[in-house]
C-alpha cells in the first residue's frame, strides 16, 4: 500500500512511523526546505503517552523526558503569586514536558531513510488519491493523509471552504537558555487579558508561554521587550524566565482554530489528521496529544489491511507460489473497500472526541483571557470555589484514551 502523508509535523511523522512499521510504503511530503520544530515545548499527557506506546515509540520518548513535572504544584495563580486553584498532585496523570525539537528527532530517526521529501509543496489533492506537488506531474497513492496543519491544502478535498478563525489572542513561546529554579511550582498565572504558563523540562531548562489579547496582525519592534513589559511586576520567576531566554527564541503565534467543525474527516482516498482535521486552541494542552491519538488510531485500524495487501503481493510475486491465491487478498478492489471501512471507523472514533475537546479548549481560552476587571474577578472567585476533585475529574476525562481494540506495543 502506497501512502502519502502531507506535512512533517508531529502528527504526520507519527503516522508515518506507525504505518511504515505496519508494512506500508510511506512518503512524507514537506513543503519546507528542512524538517525542524519551532523552539518551544509541548505537554504530553497520559493519552499522548499511550498513543506513543501504541506506535512503538514509548522507550524513545521516555529517554528524552522524565516524571519531574508530575511532582510540581500546578493550577492557576494570580499575578501576585497567590493560588486561585490548585490541582491535586495526582490529577495530571503521566504528564511529560518535551522540547518539540527532541520529539521531532526521535520521530525522524524512527523512519526509513528517504521517507521524508522536503521542498515538496502540495498544491492539490484529490479523493482518487492523486497528489500534485508544485508544477510536477500528479502522483497517485492508495491513500493520502492530510497532516498539513491549520491552513491545510488537503482539507479542501474533504470539506472545502472551512478555514481558520482567530481567537482574539496571540501567544509567545520560548525555552530558557539555562536552568531556572521554579521552587516546585508550575502551571498558569492568569491576569486580565494576559496569561503566563510555566513547565519544567528534563534538563532544568523551562518551557514557558505568554498569552495576550491583541489584533491578529499586531506588530512589535522588539518581541522580548514587549513580553517583559507586559508581565512586569508578575510573581517570580516570570521575569527571570523572560530574561533567561534569548531574544531570537521569542516566537509569537496568532492563536486560531477551525471556523467550524468538519462534518467528516475523510472522503475517498483522503483522510485528515491533527490540525488539518480539528485545529484547536492550546488551552487544554491537547493539540499534540490529539494528533498522536489520530496517528495511533489510523495505524491500528489500517495495519491489518496493510498486512493483507503485503502478504497478497508477496504471494503473487513469489516464484514458489503454485497454488491459487486467496481471492480476498488478491483483489485490490477488496483491499480498497476495506480501507474505506476502516477510514469510516476512524471518522467515527476521532471526530466526536476531538471536536468536543476543541470546543472546551476554545471556551476555556475565552474565560482565561477575560479583560474586564469585573468578569475576571468573578472568574477567579468561581475557580477558587470549584472543588479540586471536580477539576481533576474533568482533566482525567480528557486524558483517558485507549487505542482501538486495546492495541499497544
Amino acid at each position: 500500500m502506497r501512502i502519502a502523508i502531507v506535512g512533517a509535523g508531529i502528527g504526520g511523522l507519527s503516522a508515518g512511523v506507525g504505518l511504515q512499521r505496519a508494512g506500508a510504503q510511506v512518503t512524507v511530503l514537506e513543503r519546507a526546505a528542512e524538517v525542524r520544530a519551532g523552539g518551544s515545548g509541548l505537554s504530553i499527557f497520559a493519552n499522548g503517552l499511550r498513543a506513543l506506546e501504541t506506535l512503538g515509540l514509548g522507550p524513545q520518548f521516555a529517554a528524552i523526558t522524565d516524571r519531574k513535572a508530575e511532582s510540581f504544584a500546578a493550577g492557576q495563580r494570580r499575578p501576585d503569586g497567590r493560588w486561585i486553584a490548585r490541582l491535586p498532585t495526582d490529577s495530571v496523570g503521566e504528564l511529560r514536558i518535551v522540547d518539540r525539537a527532541d520529539l521531532h528527532q526521535i520521530l525522524l530517526d524512527a523512519l526509513d531513510e528517504g521517507t521524508v521529501r522536503t521542498n515538496a509543496s502540495v498544491t492539490s489533492a484529490s479523493i482518487d488519491g492523486t497528489v500534485t506537488i508544485g508544477q510536477d506531474a500528479p502522483e497517485e497513492f492508495d491513500l493520502v493523509i492530510g497532516a498539513d496543519g491549520l491552513n491545510s491544502q488537503v482539507r479542501e478535498a474533504v470539506e472545502p471552504g472551512i478555514g481558520p478563525r482567530y481567537s482574539g489572542y496571540s501567544c509567545w513561546r520560548g525555552i530558557t537558555e539555562r536552568p531556572v529554579d521554579l521552587d516546585g511550582a508550575a502551571g498558569e498565572t492568569v491576569g486580565r487579558g494576559l496569561r503566563f504558563g510555566i513547565a519544567p523540562l528534563k534538563d532544568g531548562r523551562v518551557y514557558w508561554f505568554a498569552v495576550a489579547n491583541m489584533p491578529q496582525h499586531a506588530s512589535f519592534a522588539d518581541e522580548k521587550a514587549t513580553v517583559r513589559d507586559l508581565f512586569t511586576g508578575w510573581h517570580p520567576p516570570i521575569g527571570e524566565l523572560i530574561a533567561a531566554t534569548p531574544a531570537k527564541r521569542f516566537r509569537r503565534t496568532a492563536i486560531s482554530d477551525l471556523a467550524a467543525p468538519l462534518p467528516i474527516y475523510h472522503r475517498g482516498r483522503v483522510v485528515l489528521l491533527g490540525d488539518a482535521a480539528h485545529a484547536m486552541t492550546p488551552n487544554l494542552g491537547q493539540g499534540g496529544g490529539q494528533a498522536l491519538e489520530d496517528a495511533a488510531t489510523l495505524t491500528a485500524l489500517l495495519a491489518p489491511v496493510i498486512a493483507d495487501s503485503t502478504n497478497s503481493a508477496t504471494a503473487t510475486d513469489s516464484p514458489e507460489q503454485t497454488g491459487p491465491v486467496d481471492s480476498a487478498h488478491a483483489n485490490p478492489t477488496d483491499s480498497a473497500a476495506e480501507v474505506e471501512v476502516q477510514l469510516r471507523r476512524y471518522d467515527r472514533l476521532r471526530r466526536k472526541r476531538t471536536q468536543s475537546i476543541a470546543a472546551k479548549s476554545r471556551t476555556l481560552g475565552a474565560v482565561f483571557q477575560m479583560q474586564s476587571p469585573l468578569l475576571a474577578g468573578i472568574r477567579d472567585a468561581i475557580f477558587t470555589a470549584v472543588p479540586s476533585k471536580l477539576t481533576a475529574a474533568q482533566a482525567a476525562s480528557v486524558q483517558k484514551w485507549e487505542p482501538p481494540g486495546g492495541m499497544t506495543r
